[in-house]
């Protein structure tokens, strides 16, 4: 399935470039994630703990930087990994590119996600959700760390993102499932743009 997150960050599009340079920094940032191993040459092992109601999901994978084009400001990761009780896997092509914004930086971020298992019972409405939560965390906690990165605090001293909670995210994302339906009935019919 293909997911579609935007978020934008408070900074010049220069300085948020060069930090997805700094592959554990950018990990901190996204909630429940940790960086285990520099494989070298572009590749990572790392697990992902993700809580969606009463299943907890922890993957334990590789992940690979296929693509870093500093013209055109886009990165490409592949990432897989499998749940570390065997309940499923996942697969991941990420494309993050990055463009001038008003404010800063505008991050365009695209998921084709392929799940199996335990993951793949949720709906694509569910997993839509709970990756757009997760991109706005990833957003506020990349913001604080930069902003904190600015006023000297060295990269280490810096508190690495919380994992993502089942009960939050779950409030989060069936507030978000919420609104899309209440907007189906009350507003009127806005065709998708092509």
């Amino acid at each position: 399935m293909l997911i579609k997150n935007d978020f934008e960050v408070a900074q010049p599009v220069d300085k948020v470039w060069r930090f997805f340079d700094d592959i554990p920094g950018v990990a901190a940032c996204l909630p429940g994630a940790e960086l285990t191993e520099d494989l070298g040459d572009d590749r990572f092992r790392g697990k992902v703990a993700v809580r969606m109601g009463p299943v907890k999901l922890q993957f334990a994978g590789t992940a690979e930087i296929t693509e870093r084009d500093d013209a055109a400001r886009r990165i490409v990761v592949d990432a897989a990994g499998a749940d570390e009780k065997g309940r499923g896997q996942a697969a991941m092509l990420l494309t993050a590119s990055l463009a001038p914004a008003a404010g800063g930086t505008k991050v365009s971020v695209a998921q084709d996600l392929q799940l199996s298992g335990a993951a793949a019972q949720y709906g694509r409405g569910m997993i839509s959700d709970v990756s757009a939560i997760m991109m706005r965390d990833f957003a506020t906690n990349m913001q604080k760390r930069l902003a904190a990165l600015d006023r000297g605090v060295a990269a280490d001293q810096i508190t690495a993102s919380k994992p993502a909670g089942g009960f939050t995210i779950g409030v989060r994302a069936a507030w978000m499932a919420l609104g899309r339906v209440a907007r189906r009935f009350f507003l009127p019919y806005q065709p998708t743009p092509s």
